[in-house]
């Protein structure tokens, strides 16, 4: 005996496959992500003007801290341990108009100057530069 089913083999599926949607969506997405980072910067054109050299009016407000190549610090030409120099920006803090001026050896490691840059702002200092040397065309 065989049994038959009252079911029409011929209706309509009321399921929606879904899968090829989200391929194509996976697609697009990765094509997007791949294409962005390469338009941004060419909608973003940027003309710096250029300019020479300048030296600060104001010398006597800049003072200098040069960090030496073993991580010792001179601040106005004279070597100072870390409690003296956390004196000093303290007193260089109450200076209107001051700047520190971090001067760094290339083989100072970061944390050093990182250490630096703490001291000079848990102490007042608000502004502070970096001096670099300018690299000659070869």
């Amino acid at each position: 005996m065989s049994m038959i089913s009252n079911k029409s083999e011929d209706g309509m599926m009321a399921e929606l496959n879904v899968t090829p949607l989200v391929d194509l969506m996976l697609v697009l997405l990765v094509i997007f992500i791949v294409t962005a980072p390469l338009i941004v910067p060419q909608s973003m054109k940027v003309n710096l003007p250029k300019t020479q050299a300048v030296a600060q009016q104001d010398q006597a407000k800049n003072t200098p801290l040069i960090i030496e190549a073993n991580g010792q610090a001179s601040l106005n030409g004279r070597l100072v341990s870390d409690k003296e120099l956390s004196q000093e920006l303290r007193q260089l803090s109450s200076v209107p108009q001051s700047q520190l001026q971090i001067s760094v050896d290339k083989a100072v490691p970061y944390g050093r100057v990182a250490e630096i840059m703490a001291m000079a702002q848990a102490n007042g200092v608000t502004k502070l530069s970096f001096v670099s040397q300018a690299s000659g065309k070869k």
